[in-house]
């Protein structure tokens, strides 16, 4: 067997045919899906975890990873318009590296959009223990915190997670529309803080601008970099768009233009109105507002922040359902994984089975070990991403691009270079715990995934019938 046998653009075209998802999310939905997946527990949590690591100078942190971000982004448009299925990153590693680099970025993947719900659904809790605990309701600690932290499960983060899969399972037009008013809360909530705060900026918060030099601000973007994950689940959605050859494009556009521009914001007002010393990391945006007496103001975005968490898990989980069904249709995972359902129209045992591991995920574990395995395996994506429009320019020049990345090969290559630096500032013991990750998947595609594959067997049947 050839390992990094490659899928055909007919095997790719008789794979949609026979999903028989429902095709009715517009480029708005999309963009809608993408802002919602974006703006979540990254600029209500993140920004503060970043001021600390980089001071004022996570301005600038913010800046360098929505360049990289917007970079990759038209990456994955030209990718998007070419192939448009549902699978992203794992399903265009499929046709241009083969087999195996399709199912190493799968499982990449995996940890990435699994890992990003638990991880959200933890702060999640944390916010609404604490808006709980404004109105005198304290939750006992037992099933409010995970076992590292002296409890026994998150109960709150479970309850989240299952009622999103409960929501996804049901169908995706509803979904679609739930996180769209969610969205538009969001946006408000962020609009309203930068209006309130700007006001009480002090420019001596700004100096010394870069405290711990360069050295910070690229450590602040590594840390901030998990705040931008979530873009790439747009492309996921090609198979229910109703133009996909262009609506994804416009969607992954819009996303990126907006988010970049309420982050880069959002920081500006944030260390100016706080000195970054004293920035509150677990509720960094309404403990400003508190800080300066407008405490209506800090409870608005308190749950606006509540609000904004919920589509982040809505997209991360939808990504990570899309991405097993696409990995069983190919045989690489059990083909239960793929079945639809015939009312609702969803890949309901891809759902169930995402909600139940991300549920378990974010109420045993601690958010600070979550988070530890986020950005990798969405860096590693993104570089693949990348070098696949350099390689498919000269593999399939003929194809139709409805969108083409501008000024290749030199933005691919920008971009897989950004990736590079921001992965050479992970820790240590990051690269460790997604190294056993990635063991632990390259061992089920060989017991698994090789011999069960669509592909290889197809190989297979036509061997024997030329013999």
């Amino acid at each position: 067997m050839n390992i990094f046998k490659k899928k055909s653009l007919e095997q790719l075209r008789d794979s949609v045919k026979k999903t028989g998802l429902k095709k009715n999310l517009k480029a708005t939905d999309i963009a809608a899906l993408g802002i919602g997946a974006v703006v979540g527990v990254g600029i209500f949590v993140a920004t503060g975890e970043g001021a600390h690591a980089a001071g004022p100078g996570i301005i600038l942190s913010f800046f360098l990873c929505g360049i990289v971000a917007c970079l990759c982004g038209l990456c994955y448009c030209e990718l998007a318009t070419m192939f448009p299925v549902a699978g992203s990153t794992y399903s265009y590693a499929y046709i241009a590296f083969g087999e195996f680099v399709a199912m190493i970025i799968g499982w990449c993947l995996t940890a990435e959009y699994l890992v990003a719900v638990s991880a959200v659904a933890s702060g999640w809790s944390g916010t609404f223990r604490g808006i709980l605990q404004n109105v005198g309701v304290t939750l006992p600690h037992a099933i409010s915190a995970s076992p590292a932290k002296g409890g026994i499960i998150d109960l709150p983060a479970v309850f989240i997670i299952l009622v999103l899969a409960c929501l996804l399972y049901y169908g995706m037009q509803e979904s679609a529309k739930v996180n769209n008013i969610i969205v538009g809360v969001k946006v408000f909530v962020i609009l309203l803080f930068i209006f309130l705060g700007v006001s009480h900026i002090k420019p001596s918060n700004y100096t010394p601008f870069m405290p711990f030099g360069w050295k910070g601000v690229f450590t602040g973007a590594s840390t901030v970099f998990f705040s931008y994950i979530g873009f790439d689940s747009i492309s996921t959605a090609a198979e229910e768009a109703r133009n996909p050859k262009k609506d994804v494009s416009r969607g992954i556009i819009m996303c990126l233009i907006v988010v970049s521009i309420l982050y880069i914001s959002v920081a500006v007002v944030l260390t100016g109105m706080v000195p970054f010393k004293e920035i509150v990391s677990e509720n960094a945006v309404p403990a400003a507002l508190a800080r300066v007496g407008i405490n209506w103001g800090s409870a608005l975005v308190g749950v606006g922040a509540i609000l904004g968490m919920i589509s982040t898990m809505i997209a991360m989980l939808y990504g990570q359902i899309r991405i097993f069904m696409v990995m069983s249709r190919d045989g690489l995972l059990p083909k239960a994984f793929s079945k639809i359902h015939s009312v609702h129209k969803t890949p309901y045992i891809s759902t169930i089975l995402t909600g139940v591991i991300a549920a378990i995920i974010a109420g045993l574990l601690p958010l600070d070990i979550i988070v530890e395995f986020l950005s990798i395996g969405t860096l590693l994506s993104f570089a693949v991403v990348s070098i696949g429009v350099i390689y498919l320019r000269k593999a399939m020049p003929d194809i139709e691009r409805k969108f083409k990345c501008p000024g290749v090969p030199f933005t691919p290559v920008i971009t897989v270079l950004c990736c590079i630096v921001l992965l050479a500032s992970m820790r240590a013991i990051t690269w460790i715990g997604f190294c056993v990750w990635l063991a632990i998947g390259i061992v089920f595609y060989f017991i698994y995934g090789r011999t069960h594959s669509v592909v290889q067997n197809e190989n297979l049947d036509e061997s024997s019938h030329s013999a």
